[in-house]
């Protein structure tokens, strides 16, 4: 179940960071504040799911 739980969250920072991306990119074109605080917000999920990602044994007791 752990690796099922890691390759899950891996996916997700995966998608989070490509949304920010997009959401920059978007922001970049467009500049409407919607496209900034969604790139923000999802850099800032996918940094978040990086350190639990890197801090799972921690978190788990291993």
């Amino acid at each position: 179940m752990i690796a099922f739980h890691r390759l899950l969250i891996g996916t997700a920072i995966v998608f989070c960071a490509g949304f920010a991306v997009w959401g920059w990119r978007e922001y970049q074109a467009a500049g409407t504040t919607w496209a900034l605080a969604s790139s923000l917000a999802f850099g800032v999920f996918a940094v978040g799911l990086a350190v639990y990602l890197a801090m799972l044994k921690r978190f788990l007791g291993q």
